[in-house]
Parts: structure tokens; sequence; C-alpha cells
């Protein structure tokens, strides 16, 4: 018999909406689920189900009224713990901020609660949200419900196992260099890093982010289908004022031709035949759904990635850098240390440098994307990392880095990716990368879609440790 934890956020909104169950019957479930799983995940570290509660009472009353309590009617979510929700602590990781309690929502947050989603939990990430792997000194490290040696992914791991393990249908995660596309890869889910300006997002609990920031970091979903994932988007990407790189696109944006560019390697990166196997059979999946899929180079990638960095590191060392050494956490100090060595300090003409070539860079995977509208490429060019392989040694680090080209190239240029679960290597996730234009989302949904139905569908995992 199939649990409530188990169905995906479309089938939740639809049961609950046409009465089938209650939407306190579907929260209550999932805090049980919550309750069995996460004392072995520690994937939530935020709990308060008497709230939650009392949001599903909301949406039934709404449901009983004969009103519509929005499309994510009754769906659990999870929220990061690097984002605002009022009354909770955002924490991000660090010991620093334990008691910095948000007065206000994040946009992100209020457009969840205003579409009918019950937040059942908010989630683990790295100290400052720093790293692929999901580890602090305040919360503690948070497994991948596949196996507990596997990285779950970072810095949304917590967001990525509570999807996983069946905790919450969808999970909030942030991405400013693959913090969403990673877990969702490492935990066998889909992930959607939307365009810059898609999702609002605003942290009234801290200061105004610099300019790095501003340009790369977004919210977005994590999901276990790609229905669940269109449905949190719409969702997610109401306006709201308070966030002044906001863009309200539409979401579907018309036609397009059925054509991808498929890149195994992106500028030779190391990439292993797992995942090279897995990129040539979602495009063989598209060509029998009737798209043309040509391998061919695509734009640069190391040159955004750097990019990424100077930009990355800038803020870090004017903005971070005395919070990093006054939190003393070994993990994030050691990475800091390494980012600092690959990308030295930059002045304000390094500064103007950077932002000037990342106008070109743009521009040339703007005019790449015209002739194809959806590239097919490496989430990473391995399979997901050992658990803390990143702080092993000057030697891992430096092949984390390698293997994660894709995941730093795309934020620098603002497009929309998403990661799409393919199914396992032996009993390892792997899956794929799709990128679009400016706002093409739809584009990804589609070519996702048809990829999912191809192959494989994530399912809820009950970890067996």
């Amino acid at each position: 018999m199939t649990q409530l934890w188990q169905l995906s956020a479309l089938e939740i909104g639809k049961g609950v909406r046409s009465k089938k169950f209650s939407a306190q019957e579907v929260t209550t479930a999932h805090l049980e689920r919550l309750a069995c799983v996460n004392p072995a995940l520690n994937a939530v570290v935020q709990e308060f189900p008497d709230e939650a509660l009392d949001a599903a009472r909301s949406v039934d009353a709404k449901i009983a009224d004969g009103v519509d309590p929005g499309p994510l009617c009754g769906v659990p979510v999870t929220i990061k713990i690097n984002a605002d929700q009022a009354g909770h602590v955002t924490s991000n990781g660090l010991k620093i901020l334990k008691d910095l309690v948000a007065d206000d929502d994040n946009p992100v947050v209020s457009n969840i609660k205003k579409a009918g989603g019950i937040i059942v939990g908010r989630t683990n990430t790295p100290a400052f949200s720093l790293r692929w792997f999901t580890n602090n000194d305040l919360h503690g490290q948070t497994l991948n419900p596949h196996d507990k040696g596997l990285t779950p992914g970072g810095s949304s791991g917590g967001a990525a196992s509570a999807v996983a393990s069946g905790i919450c249908a969808i999970g909030h995660g942030t991405d400013i260099g693959g913090s969403i596309r990673y877990p969702a890869y490492a935990c066998g889910l889909h992930g959607l890093r939307p365009t810059l300006g898609r999702i609002p997002a605003y942290n009234a609990s801290g200061a105004e982010r610099h300019i790095g920031a501003q340009l790369m970091a977004v919210s977005g979903p994590i999901a276990r289908t790609m229905e669940d994932i269109a449905l949190a988007l719409r969702a997610m990407a109401c306006a709201d004022p308070r966030d002044p790189w906001y863009v309200p696109a539409p979401i579907n944006l018309g036609p397009f031709e059925k054509r991808a560019a498929l890149c195994i390697a992106p500028e030779g990166m190391p990439v292993v035949p797992e995942v090279k196997a897995a990129l040539i059979a979602a495009a063989k999946i598209l060509e029998v759904a009737g798209w043309t899929v040509e391998e061919t180079p695509c734009p640069p990638m190391n040159a955004a990635a750097d990019l990424n960095a100077k930009l990355w590191m800038a803020e870090m060392r004017y903005g971070a850098k005395e919070m990093i050494e006054k939190e003393d956490e070994a993990n994030s100090k050691f990475v800091f240390d390494q980012m600092t060595k690959r990308s030295p300090d930059i002045d304000m003409g390094g500064l103007l440098d950077a932002l000037q070539s990342r106008a070109g860079l743009v521009r040339e995977w703007s005019l790449f994307m015209q002739k194809y509208p959806v590239l097919l490429c490496p989430v990473s060019g391995e399979l997901p990392f050992a658990q803390q392989r990143d702080v092993k040694s000057e030697q891992d680090f430096e092949a984390v880095m390698k293997a994660q080209l894709p995941q730093l190239a795309l934020p620098t240029i603002g497009f929309p990716g998403l990661a799409v679960a393919t199914g396992f290597a032996g009993k390892t996730p792997i899956g794929v990368q799709l990128i679009a234009g400016r706002y093409r989302e739809d584009i990804l949904l589609a070519a996702g879609q048809v990829i999912e139905s191809g192959g494989h569908t994530p399912s809820v995992i009950d970890p067996q440790f």
C-alpha cells in the first residue's frame, strides 16, 4: 500500500483538493516519516510540528469553504536554513548565527506559504553554504539516504536528503555554484537552478549581498518528479518587490525547436565512463522522442568558472573572511584557504575586468542557445563523491573542483540548469544536466520530462543504515 509520504506533490495536491485525504493527514504522515528517518539522516535540523499542523488545518478550512488554497495545496515542503522564515533561526550552519531569528519570511518562503505549501522543517547546509558536502559544527553531518558513505551534496544537501527519503515532496535549495543541481544528482533526484531573477529572494535578517552573490545566487526546487519541479517553480516564482533582480517573465515563452547540443566532456574535462554512458543514453531518449541531437563543443566553461571564483571570492574576502575566522570551523577554513590559492585577490580594476568579461561570455552563450535550445552535459565529471572528500587533502580538493566545472560555470552567466536523475551506476545515483537560455525553464522541463519518461523516475528511499 502506498503511503502518503511516498506520493508526489502533484498527487498530494490533487488528493487534498478532492478531499480524498486532508492536508492534516498528509502533514501528519510526513512528520511521522521525519521522526522515523531523520535521526539517521540529519537532513532536517529545525522542527516545528505544531506550526506545520496549524498550516495544514488552514488549508483544510479553505477547502471546506470552497476556496482554492493554491497550487501547492497541502504539499509538504522543507526550507534551507540559509533562507529567512519568520520566527526561526537563519543559521546558515554557523554557531555565530545560532540566535539569528528572522522577523520576516524570505520571498520564496512567503510564496510557498501563499501557494498552500506546508513547511514541515528546515534543512541542513554546510557552514556558510560553502561546499558540495553538508556538515557543520552547529548541526553536524547530513547523510545520503542511498549510501551514508556518499555525500548528499551541498550546499542544499539537507533538502535533497529530505526529498529522497520522503520527509517532504519538495525541497527548497539555493545555488551559487551547484548547490541545487549537485545535491539532486548525489541523491538521485531532479533539481532546478532557475534563471537569475526568476524566483525572488531576500533575507532581511542579513546585510545586502555584494555584486557576486547578487548576480549568481538563486533559489529553486528539488523534487522526485519533473511535474513537481514544474509545480514548485510556478509557486516559487510569484512576484515580490523586495528583490530588485526579479523579472516577471512568463513561465512558458512559446514554441521552440527540438534541437539539443550534446557535450560529453566540456573543454576536455575529465569524465568517468558511467557519466558518459548516462549522457549518451539521455541523448538517445531525446532522439527517439523526435529531438535532433548534435554532439558539439559548448561555449567556454573554464572562463565562466574562473569568473565565478573571482566574483565569489571577492565577496567572501570582503564580507565573510572575518566570520570564517570567528566561526573557526576547520572544514570551511580549509576550503576557504584552497579557494584563495586558486583565485588570488583582485583589485577594483580586476573586479571591473571580471564583470566586463562576464558580458562577453553571456553573449557567446546566448548565441549558442539560439542555435541549440538545450545543452545536454554532465552535472559532474564523477559519480557522487565520498563523504568529506574535499577536505581530505589539497589533491582531493583539486580533483573535486575539476569534476565540478559545469556546476561553477553556469551561475556566472545566469542561465537556468536542470539536474535530471537517470538511474544508477550500480547502486550509486547518476544523472545528467540540461542548460537552456535565459527564462527558458520551459524548455528544460520539456526535455527533462522526455528523459524521465523514457528512462527513470526517482522514488522514495528507505535508508538502510
